[in-house]
């Protein structure tokens, strides 16, 4: 598998991504257009969001940060976060359970 080929969907405006899945996880790698915004939400997935590119404004259990090129955030199951991106991004998502609702 080469992530090249692998589709991109935009499961919300501004968030492209392409998603690998496993038997137990799934992996989001992401294009955020500047400015785009994911709602505050919550799920039953554990998840870690890794920055790769650019300032992406989060925030968790209601606390906001900024992050950038480098940065992780842990976020466990059904907190409550959402985010903001300040500059065009380049995101990665790790998700424990499987995402179904990316597949």
């Amino acid at each position: 598998m080469n992530l090249a080929a692998i589709e991109v969907r935009e499961p919300m405006p501004g968030y492209r991504g392409k998603f690998v899945h496993g038997q137990g996880m799934s992996w989001a790698f992401w294009e955020v257009d500047q400015e785009a915004v994911a709602p505050v939400h919550h799920h039953p997935h554990e998840q870690i969001m890794k920055v790769v590119e650019g300032s992406f404004e989060f925030s968790l259990n209601g606390e906001t940060t900024i992050y950038g090129p480098g940065d992780l955030v842990i976020i466990t199951c059904n907190a409550p976060h959402g985010g903001r991106a300040l500059t065009p991004c380049k995101l990665m998502d790790i998700f424990c359970p499987v995402r179904e609702d990316y597949q």
